[in-house]
């Protein structure tokens, strides 16, 4: 009963920064509508083990490396910022595929491994992720918190986002949003590229 308020605090603060627009946001519907509502899901599932990720170097102590090492902090950065710029490219140079709408699993489909993988990378690379969660865990979750109770606080906001994003790929892979993609999918696939490459360029130069 004495973190519940704790508890409350930092998971509204997790979830309305999870629901900011964001590269995991634009990854999670660019995956969702070029290959499939699974293929956003597992993405999802990728985003909450990054999130594990974050949690895990602030509770035991990484977090001051981080904070205190900019050369660490600027090899994160560009490596997300690389990895956005790359998957940004891929999609605007991608090809349009005939997928028959409705059906949940494509030729063109990527395995979940991959789905995940994409999704874990995204997140744990991107480097306002990292600022975040050394704010939260220093200054709202603070040292003096159980180390059980960070980790229990971690394992929620995973679950959250896993959520979330799965929420998003299960509204933007309704039949109705799926036909409109796919008569428009080359031109959502190069806006889908712009702005992952614009986010990166935000990101190298934030």
């Amino acid at each position: 009963m004495e973190y519940l308020p704790l508890f409350g605090s930092v998971l509204l603060i997790h979830l309305m920064a999870v629901m900011s627009p964001g590269p995991d946001f634009i990854m999670a519907l660019r995956n969702s509508l070029t290959y499939s509502r699974k293929t956003g899901i597992y993405t999802a599932i990728g985003f909450g083990i990054g999130i594990g990720i974050h949690v895990l170097y602030c509770v035991f102590g990484l977090a001051l490396i981080i904070q205190s090492s900019l050369l660490i902090f600027n090899i994160i950065k560009f490596l997300g910022v690389a990895y956005l710029v790359y998957i940004g490219v891929m999609s605007i140079v991608s090809k349009t595929s005939n997928i028959e709408v409705g059906k949940q699993e494509h030729l063109t489909d990527i395995s979940a491994l991959k789905a995940i993988q994409m999704g874990f990378l995204t997140n744990v690379l991107n480097p306002k992720a990292t600022l975040f969660f050394l704010s939260l865990f220093t200054f709202v979750i603070g040292p003096n918190v159980p180390t059980s109770i960070a980790l229990l606080l971690g394992v929620l906001m995973m679950i959250n986002t896993a959520i979330w994003f799965s929420l998003v790929a299960l509204f933007f892979t309704q039949v109705r949003i799926r036909e409109l993609f796919h008569q428009y999918q080359r031109v959502f696939n190069v806006i889908f590229g712009i702005l992952l490459i614009a986010i990166a360029i935000k990101i190298l130069f934030s």
